[in-house]
């Protein structure tokens, strides 16, 4: 599972440049299976990445396409998918994306993320022996008819507010 350390992400767009220069040849962040969302009224940013949820709402795929490998990651089958969209609407944080008839989502790029190995602030860390998935239930609601951006925008601005809180506590300290 990838894993964040927030406080540490200065938001300079590594990971998502790595990520999609890996994956498709191509620097830009259309092809990057993580997004950075900058939240400017908290200074935050936010790398948002498939959490490999306990629900596993997008291998509810119709087409059986999506299928969870090894690790724990999300893999999808180029020759059953039929760019139906359900995975990206299924979604509650926005980590999964079509993207030119394709789903982009983490696929721990085989085990050595390469966001990781590009993040040189420590940000973000890959912990492949942590077995305990993250719960996503609770940001489901609400998703209804969202695109994946403000998915992601609602997921980051929700999980940052306990750091801005305490860095407000401690600035008025």
């Amino acid at each position: 599972m990838i894993t964040l350390e927030l406080e540490k992400c200065s938001g300079c767009l590594r990971c998502e440049v790595h990520c999609s220069f890996f994956h498709s040849g191509k620097i830009g962040r259309s092809g990057a299976r993580i997004r950075i969302v900058k939240i400017e009224e908290i200074g935050i940013d936010y790398p948002v990445v498939c959490q490999h949820c306990n629900e596993r709402y997008c291998a509810k795929c119709p087409e059986k396409a999506i299928e969870i490998g090894s690790l724990g990651q999300i893999i999808v089958s180029p020759t059953l998918c039929t760019a139906c969209g359900s995975c990206e609407v299924m979604c509650p944080i926005g980590a999964i994306e079509l993207y030119e008839e394709i789903p982009y989502v983490c696929d721990l790029c085989g085990g050595e993320p390469r966001c990781v190995k590009a993040c040189t602030m420590d940000a973000i860390h890959f912990e492949p022996e942590v077995t305990e998935a993250v719960g996503l239930k609770e940001f489901k609601k609400g998703t209804r008819g969202l695109k994946p951006d403000a998915k992601r925008l609602r997921y980051a601005t929700r999980c940052s507010q306990d750091l801005r809180d305490m860095w407000v506590s401690e600035r008025r300290g």
